[in-house]
């Protein structure tokens, strides 16, 4: 664990949202044995062994265009396409992104660091599935709910900084509220890190949501597009 690393890659997410690096800074300096601890429990999941052995990288299927525009209308596969599209992500460029970490071993060829891409690229997956947007307030709400997910301090430490300037910015909408609302919601969620993706990817985006117990976030749409960016540092 490396705190001080960490607040200093804080304080420059703070400034640039859009500083994707940083995000994977924090997430290096405060992983401490969350990935251990998520390996392990996916372990002892009904299909968490064959996933384990097969080792399927996500990344190469979610890159997949073609694959994902042959999935039905209204699934979370076709959801998906449509997200990173508009914000023009790919899954390929958040891989990327981690790679600049010098000190990572996310791209080691062990069983841990195959957990530790899942993780990562499962990011935008997990937006849609949530229904936050790509905001800052979208943003930090996604790595609210993903800190029970997860265990990792590093997500902890995102959300809870971007609630304090959300509060500070003094918007007048519930936006601190959301981001502890989507923690919330992580916690009483299913066990995302432990899902068949392929197979979630082809279901009813509407059922899966039910299934996986994610509600709608109501106290995020009750903020304005125009002030989800709008935090005391941020670029509105």
């Amino acid at each position: 664990m490396q705190p001080l690393r960490a607040l200093r890659a804080m304080r420059r997410l703070v400034a640039d949202k859009d500083d994707t690096e940083q995000v994977f800074e924090i997430m290096n300096a405060l992983s401490g044995r969350s990935v251990d601890w998520g390996y392990e429990k996916l372990l002892k999941t009904p299909s968490g062994g064959r996933q384990a052995y097969r080792r399927q990288e996500l990344a190469d299927r979610l890159q997949d265009g073609a694959w994902l525009a042959g999935l039905p209308a209204g699934s979370v596969g076709a959801a998906y396409l449509a997200f990173v599209e508009a914000e023009d992500v790919s899954a390929y460029g958040l891989a990327e992104e981690s790679r600049k970490i010098p000190d990572s071993e996310i791209e080691a060829a062990h069983p841990r660091a195959w957990f530790a891409r899942r993780l990562r690229d499962v990011h935008d997956v997990w937006h849609v599935l949530t229904g936050y947007r790509a905001d800052a307030l979208g943003e930090a709400c996604v790595v609210a709910f993903s800190l029970p997910q997860t265990r990792s301090a590093g997500f902890g430490l995102i959300a809870a900084v971007i609630a304090i300037q959300f509060a500070r910015a003094r918007t007048g909408h519930p936006c601190a509220r959301a981001v502890f609302r989507a923690w919330g919601d992580g916690r009483r969620a299913a066990w995302l890190p432990g899902e068949d993706y392929e197979a979630l990817l082809a279901e009813p985006l509407d059922e899966a949501r039910r299934r996986l117990r994610i509600p709608r976030p109501t106290l995020y749409e009750r903020v304005p597009t125009s002030l989800c960016n709008a935090y005391r540092g941020g670029r509105a």
